[in-house]
């Protein structure tokens, strides 16, 4: 007992001596306006030293002998600081950095802390691959934050959508995949931190920091090959880590049997703070309102970062999702009596699925996102990206097929479907002046794999009334597996590779008057489709003059812009003229091979970010038209011609306020007016189907109580809106989509330690129908509460 009162003697002495001989260096790295920096790089060169600024931007370097150092401050992107700073035995000493701009945009992701930016910080290092500010860039976009996510209690993408201008309805596909609206064209959400990450499975947005949509043709950047489209394209981006521990644990619980677990964990794994590591995660299970119909699903979401050095950092971010469940709802109506109807008076019963609950399907998604960034100069950055996403789909995909105008028959496809993706991208970028004219420019190399293998059957079962169906009707498995011996058989392997080289510059005329110009050239290799039965890859021509054997195409696109800053940083007129294309094989009649099929966008508009953040939004006009669209010969209906073109123009306004402390508004407007100019003569002149309502609204009210004994305490309303739609839509037959108004509400109670929520979607169970006709939910009821640590 003495020998061990004898130690704990001595290690307290040489603590304490220690602390006596050596130093503290401490800091805080802050933006203009005291807005914290975290995971800024901080180092003492002279030492070798280094770590990484935690959530609120501090950093502490303990036991520093007595001596002069060199503290050497450094994110990507941005110019290096290297502070002289002199430490005293048994002293502090404090070294603070504040960035000059107010908005630093760097090449790695910095968290931002600032209740007041919450919804209206649409700051992002994704949408122009250069450290551009929303004011500066010609193009427009969207942004929904996760503090948005989390105050709406939103649980699925298709709920978070309900925040971006002209998404509509969500249409959810028979694997849990998910497609909204942007401009008249269907947009998927598979872009994940800026590269491909395609996900042909449900999304669980456990690992969301926010969502982007990037309006208009976006191929000049983004290439065709992660379902851009020419409205636009959705990007994912993830969560990083951060210098620091901490995390939330939550649950949900509401209407049919409705149970979620989240999680959110965080910690350095090294004493320098230099290496991080983040768990987020979900599992959920709902069953459907109608009457048969379930979805299980497990999401886990790893990340890994490591500044390896004060130049050269890596970050490592997969997602893995496992789902099953039964397939929604998808009609498509009878329309071969050639006349007008609404799917809200063909009396097709809205509880009912039709199917069985033995029907299902299991899914899986692994994505794989790693990003090596390395300082090469003051002046130019390094920036390696892998990404990696694999998509399988095996069991039992339905659609409910009209036969007349009281009949259906269920198609059912049995089997495996599997889809894997690997895109390699390597960018330099660069930030320089030519005189007195800022240069930002990136220049990347693309390339990019798609490989698809289908291995299932299509079976038809039998035909039944929709309108008086028998009590106990509905599609066993037994009765479609049966079918599966005569069913049309899909056994096949296909791919592409995608090669690309593109530039991009925003050139500084003056400090106000920015000029932007970004071109790209692709060379995309078709592999044709290798048939497993007969161990024969197609080739020559198919219905339509569709060529599905290999071939090759080259194309260009390019992007420019003109911005001009009324007011520096706070507001900012624009004008966008944008190309996008997509590939499409086969030979007219007369033997000429097809080219790509392109789209110009024009736009203009206002931008604004005023009242010191308290306001932000923009307003535009666009006007995009696609030319050499395929459309049936009408001379010789086995073939096509490419002549075809299609108008999509109009107006969207998006508007996020904070107008007094704890009081939030996030409002849109979108007007689309979309028509084939050139085509079929069945569709000639006419709105195209499923390109969504004209009119479109979504807003979001909330107020949260800042002080006092209530502090935390909110509540909050929106709703969206739409004009009625088309499922089909032809100078024969149209099936109508009604207008639809649907209203959501919380009351929450948001703490330090706890948060507590309940919320309700669709209030006044408004009937809705997405473009594929499958009924939305009646009103939804949800409560939360999460622990945070």
């Amino acid at each position: 007992m003495k020998t061990l009162y004898l130690i704990t003697i001595f290690l307290l002495v040489t603590i304490t001596l220690q602390a006596q001989n050596t130093g503290i260096i401490t800091g805080k790295i802050t933006m203009l306006g005291n807005q914290p920096v975290a995971s800024a790089s901080v180092a003492i060169i002279e030492l070798g030293k280094r770590t990484l600024t935690d959530e609120q931007g501090y950093y502490t370097f303990d036991n520093i002998v007595d001596g002069k150092y060199t503290i050497h401050i450094q994110v990507l992107g941005a110019p290096v600081q290297n502070i002289p700073v002199v430490v005293s035995a048994g002293k502090s000493v404090t070294i603070d950095y504040e960035f000059p701009e107010e908005n630093i945009l760097v090449l790695q992701e910095i968290r931002i802390n600032s209740d007041q930016k919450k919804f209206t910080n649409k700051e992002s290092i994704y949408i122009a691959r250069l450290p551009v500010k929303n004011l500066e860039n010609p193009q427009v976009y969207n942004s929904v934050s996760k503090e948005l996510i989390q105050e709406q209690m939103a649980v699925d993408l298709g709920s978070i959508s309900k925040n971006v201008p002209g998404a509509g309805v969500p249409t959810i596909a028979n694997q849990g995949r998910v497609t909204f609206r942007s401009r008249g064209f269907d947009t998927e959400p598979n872009a994940r931190n800026g590269v491909a990450g395609a996900a042909f499975a449900a999304i669980d947005p456990a690992n969301l920091e926010r969502v982007e949509v990037i309006k208009g043709p976006s191929t000049t950047l983004f290439g065709t090959n992660i379902a851009s489209s020419y409205g636009g394209l959705y990007n994912r981006v993830t969560k990083k880590p951060f210098n620091g521990v901490g995390g939330e644990v939550a649950y949900y619980g509401g209407s049919w049997n409705f149970n979620r677990i989240s999680w959110d964990a965080n910690t350095p794994l090294n004493a320098e703070k230099t290496a991080l590591f983040r768990l987020n995660g979900a599992t959920s299970f709902e069953r459907s309102f109608q009457d048969l119909g379930f979805t299980k699903s497990l999401s886990i979401a790893p990340s890994f970062s490591y500044q390896i050095t004060d130049k050269l950092s890596l970050l490592l971010d997969v997602e893995f999702g496992q789902a099953k469940g039964t397939s929604v709802v998808r009609f498509n109506p009878y329309i071969g009596s050639n006349k007008t109807q609404s799917i809200a008076d063909m009396q097709f019963p809205y509880n009912r699925n039709f199917l069985s609950n033995d029907l299902t399907y299991s899914t899986q998604m692994m994505n794989i996102f790693a990003q090596l960034n390395y300082k090469i100069s003051e002046n130019w950055t390094s920036q390696t990206i892998i990404s990696r996403a694999r998509s399988t789909i095996d069991g039992y995909i339905t659609a409910l097929i009209g036969r007349s105008d009281s009949t259906i028959r269920p198609r059912i496809i049995v089997g495996n479907t599997s889809f894997i993706a690997t895109d390699l991208q390597q960018n330099f970028i660069g930030d320089f002046n030519i005189g007195n004219h800022r240069n930002r420019v990136v220049i990347g190399l693309d390339y990019y794999n798609n490989s698809n293998s289908f291995d299932r059957v299509t079976v038809n079962t039998t035909t039944m009334n929709f309108i008086n169906p028998s009590p106990d009707y509905s599609i066993s498995r037994l009765e479609v597996d049966t079918l599966t011996a005569t069913g049309s058989l899909r056994k096949e392997n296909s791919g592409d590779d995608t090669y690309a080289v593109y530039i991009s510059d925003v050139f500084n005329v003056t400090d106000r008057l920015l000029l932007m110009g970004s071109l790209r050239l692709d060379r995309y290799e078709y592999n044709g489709v290798y048939d497993i039965t007969s161990g024969t890859t197609s080739g020559g021509l198919g219905t339509s003059g569709i060529q599905a054997g290999p071939y090759g195409q080259t194309a260009l696109s390019h992007k420019s812009g003109l911005v001009y800053q009324l007011a520096e940083d706070r507001a900012s007129i624009f004008i966008n003229y944008m190309n996008a294309f997509f590939n499409k094989s086969g030979v007219s009649a007369d033997g000429t091979q097809f080219k790509p099929e392109h789209a110009n966008q024009l736009e203009f508009g206002l931008k604004g970010n005023l009242f010191d953040h308290r306001l932000v939004g923009t307003i535009s006009y666009y006007d995009i038209r696609v030319e050499n669209i395929l459309r049936t010969d009408p001379d010789d209906i086995n073939f096509s011609l490419q002549d075809g073109t299609q108008l999509s123009k109009g107006i969207e306004i998006d508007i996020t306020a904070n107008p007094f402390p704890g009081f939030s508004i996030v409002a849109g407007y979108a007007y689309n007016d979309s028509e084939y100019t050139k085509s079929d003569e069945s569709v000639e002149g006419l709105r195209p189907a499923q390109s969504g309502p004209e009119n479109m609204f979504n807003f979001w009210m909330s107020y949260k109580i800042t002080n006092g004994n209530l502090e935390g305490l909110g509540v909050g309303f929106g709703g969206n809106a739409g004009d009625e739609s088309y499922q089909t839509n032809t100078q024969t037959a149209k099936v109508i989509i009604p207008s639809y108004t649907m209203l959501d509400a919380s009351i929450f109670y948001d703490r330090t330690k706890y948060r507590i929520g309940f919320k309700v979607d669709n209030l006044t169970s408004e009937k809705a129908w997405s473009v594929r006709l499958t009924p939305q939910a009646p009103a939804r009821f949800i409560g939360s509460m999460s622990l945070k640590f």
